[in-house]
């Protein structure tokens, strides 16, 4: 039976001692300063125990213990080493200097909202994301085994992104044209390939040549390689998708086939040796120095010998799949079609990011001039 009974202790405190039974019939209790604390706890415990799902807090494991098993069971499910490095560097970093050596029972939805407040601010909005992403996968992880008996941060309120939002940077046709123009022969396709598929580095560094067929004029896009050189499927299901490509194109990568290093992987744009690009070595030694030749830089807040800034390349290889999706609206693809082609996960991704470029179906400016004469006559 559960009751609540007034205790002195040893050093004169007042406490509410809530005594209840677990779901396996052994005695808990623990003590509050208020007597309406001690009767929430309990409603809460009896209700818990009754679903089978309550936790004693002298039970629980530590926030540190919970985090090893749900890195352990996300390596064990397969995810990518980059993946589980992200989590591990999330949590090292953030939550287990505040909150490793706290027991699950022991932290609320009130002290993760006050993590949360204090880190906003201090970090990007998707950084922060991360983290309220690994405490909220770590407690899920934990119930679903039986080590907590609710997950505290699924309601966290998150800061609103909508002001943070920029628009993404990409390269105006006059660059492409000038990055392509400046590209030594060898890295021309590549960089092509990458303007006019909008595919990602990772896709474009895993493309093998059983992927292109040169007679339909379709790349199909079935794989990726991390930044460890593993080979994997894209990052969604919908990246796994058909991309068209022109005559052109087709002709570029059947005369690059026959120059082709060959290697093991049958790669379409592998190294010297016809193994994996490094996702470094594009930039280091083909993307960065390409932009700096064309002209397509950005100034530094560092000074040269002779006093004036220097200049950095000014996008990063991603840049080039953003100008792929702004070509592709340039020319009408409706949004769904662009989503299909970029191969994101949702229609309200392509949107988010994209929104701004698609235009309207109805001409805007007639349609104001109609409300306002509809207004003023």
């Amino acid at each position: 039976m559960a009751t609540i009974r007034k205790r002195e202790l040893p050093s004169g405190k007042i406490v509410w001692q809530a005594d209840y039974r677990d779901g396996g019939g052994k005695r808990r209790h623990k003590q509050f300063a208020k007597k309406g604390e001690a009767d929430s706890f309990l409603l809460t415990a009896r209700g818990q125990v009754r679903a089978g799902t309550h936790v004693a807090d002298s039970a629980s494991i530590t926030v540190e213990k919970a985090a090893k098993l749900w890195l352990a069971q996300a390596e064990k499910n397969g995810r990518e080493r980059a993946t589980i490095a992200r989590y591990k560097s999330t949590y090292d970093i953030y939550i287990q200097p505040r909150f490793g050596a706290t027991k699950l029972a022991a932290l609320n939805a009130p002290a993760i909202q006050t993590f949360i407040d204090e880190l906003t601010g201090t970090m990007s909005a998707s950084s922060l994301a991360k983290v309220h992403g690994a405490i909220t996968s770590i407690y899920k992880h934990a119930v679903s085994r039986g080590h907590a008996a609710i997950n505290p941060a699924r309601d966290i309120q998150m800061p609103s992104t909508t002001r943070d939002k920029k628009r993404p940077e990409m390269p105006t046709k006059e660059e492409l044209r000038a990055i392509l123009k400046h590209a030594p022969a060898k890295w021309v396709p590549f960089i092509r390939t990458a303007m006019l598929t909008g595919m990602r580095a990772s896709e474009l560094r895993g493309l093998q040549w059983r992927d292109v067929d040169l007679d339909a004029g379709v790349i199909h896009v079935q794989r990726r390689v991390d930044r460890y050189n593993k080979f994997g499927p894209p990052k969604s299901e919908a990246g796994t998708r058909d991309i068209p490509i022109s005559g052109p194109m087709v002709k570029l990568l059947k005369e690059w086939r026959k120059e082709c290093p060959k290697g093991e992987h049958g790669l379409v744009f592998p190294n010297g040796e016809g193994n994996i690009e490094g996702h470094a070595n594009l930039l280091h030694r083909v993307f960065w120095p390409v932009q700096l030749a064309a002209g397509v830089t950005i100034e530094t807040d560092e000074k040269g010998e002779d006093g004036k800034p220097v200049l950095d390349a000014k996008y990063s290889l991603h840049a080039l799949r953003h100008a792929a999706a702004a070509l592709f609206i340039e020319q009408g693809f409706p949004p769904k079609k662009v989503q299909t082609l970029m191969g994101h996960a949702s229609l309200q991704m392509t949107y988010d990011v994209y929104g701004y470029l698609f235009k309207s179906e109805d001409d805007d400016r007639s349609k104001i001039a109609e409300m306002e004469t509809a207004l003023f006559g």
